[in-house]
């Protein structure tokens, strides 16, 4: 199978300048599109996506290709046509997939991720779950039997998610009707997020709008959408963002009478109860004047602190996605690690977690020795690098650890048990 390139990866350049646009536009109209704590906690969950996915990312083939190989109908060519098929195909599998993960509850816990903040704007759209390509890879295998190759399934795939990236803004309108008609656009999407009543459900479509109005899932935006999720996660930990809602449902089932019950809690829709316990739960009434935000902040001293080692997350990151391959396994997983106690951390300093001072202080020595260690392990190394890469690692050290001891007062001050 010809290997496609990871266009997304290749994206998240664009995906910054786009952000910072649409915050420069937010400062322009004097709008309030963005809170720092959110929009970390939003790509901070991409980052664990991303970086879960690629350990992972053989797994969703496999079984695409093992059908492909061994059981399709059709010899489909590469041609504009087949293209065109395969587009419409995959955004046709991707609503049905999209729209069970509202309707079943484990699916729900895994896509739930893309729906917590509760903001709305260009980095929601990185707010992605780590475990939701396992249920997703299951909708796209008739594609393979009825012929469309790997190659083919894995570009249109992609670039069906990245136009899905424009479309999570408050700073675009309706469009015109034609458009509206038929693509998703982004206040099809806003619908989509939102948390009122009569949005719940809605409007489930990737590029395409239409098998919503076919399905009867469409719903236009008219009242102002309040965003995020029914019980809020109330969290800026992006691990922990996983799993939540899982624990919910394993609370619910352990007040379950019957096994039963118990079995198929996992197939309702989320929220379901048994009739002893209430039956579905029903989504309350929300309005923008009325409902509270998790808004916990660091002091306002310590942002350029976080910012500056989130760069070096998302650097260590962009050099995982694009130079993992040629790393072993262990040390594929050690990366992964630094990035998780990273934005876990950084997720922990603006939640005021106590222990996230002594974590942060463990963590800068193991980030700073890992600079010159990795590359060691590198099938392509230079013993020239070591000096280079020592000499960074000691600089973003010593940097690091002089903010942090600069700022160490502020920490400390706002503090609480966690």
């Amino acid at each position: 199978m010809d290997k496609a390139p990871n266009y997304i990866a290749m994206a998240i350049p664009v995906f910054f300048l786009l952000i910072g646009v649409e915050v420069l536009v937010q400062k322009l109209a004097k709008s309030k599109l963005y809170r720092f704590n959110d929009a970390v906690n939003n790509i901070s969950c991409g980052v664990t996506s991303q970086v879960f996915g690629a350990l992972v990312r053989t797994v969703f083939i496999v079984g695409y290709l093992y059908l492909y190989d061994n059981f399709r109908l059709l010899e489909i060519p590469q041609t504009w046509w087949a293209w065109t098929l395969c587009f419409v195909g995959v955004d046709f599998f991707y609503y049905w997939f999209h729209r069970y993960s509202h309707e079943l509850a484990v699916m729900w816990g895994a896509h739930i991720v893309h729906h917590q903040s509760e903001e709305y704007n260009l980095s929601v759209a990185l707010r992605q779950s780590a475990f939701q390509p396992f249920f997703s890879s299951l909708f796209y295998l008739p594609l393979a039997l009825i012929g469309f190759s790997p190659f083919m399934f894995v570009v249109v795939n992609q670039f069906q998610t990245l136009y899905q990236f424009w479309i999570h803004t408050r700073a675009i309108g309706k469009l015109p009707w034609i458009i509206e008609l038929i693509f998703n656009t982004p206040s099809h999407h806003r619908v989509h997020h939102g948390r009122n009543p009569k949005y719940i459900d809605r409007n489930h479509g990737g590029t395409l709008i239409i098998f919503d109005r076919m399905f009867g899932t469409f719903q236009a935006e008219e009242e102002e959408v309040v965003y995020g999720i029914t019980t809020p996660l109330s969290s800026w930990n992006p691990v922990w963002a996983n799993f939540h809602y899982y624990k919910e449902l394993l609370g619910d089932m352990s007040h379950m009478r019957r096994i039963w019950d118990r079995f198929r809690a996992w197939f309702m829709p989320p929220g379901w109860l048994p009739k002893e316990m209430g039956g579905q739960r029903k989504v309350p009434e929300v309005t923008v004047e009325k409902v509270q935000k998790y808004d916990r902040h660091a002091p306002g001293s310590v942002n350029p602190y976080i910012f500056f080692q989130y760069v070096l997350i998302i650097g260590v990151t962009t050099a995982f996605l694009f130079l993992g391959e040629a790393f072993g396994l262990w040390p594929k997983l050690a990366m992964a690690a630094l990035i998780f106690w990273g934005v876990i951390n950084l997720g922990a300093i603006f939640d005021r977690k106590s222990w996230a001072l002594a974590s942060e202080i463990v963590r800068l020595p193991v980030l700073a020795a890992s600079v010159p260690l990795l590359p060691m392990l590198h099938p392509e190394y230079q013993p020239e690098w070591l000096l280079t890469s020592t000499l960074i690692g000691a600089g973003l050290l010593a940097v690091s650890l002089t903010w942090l001891l600069a700022i160490l007062p502020r920490l400390r001050a706002k503090e609480v048990a966690g």
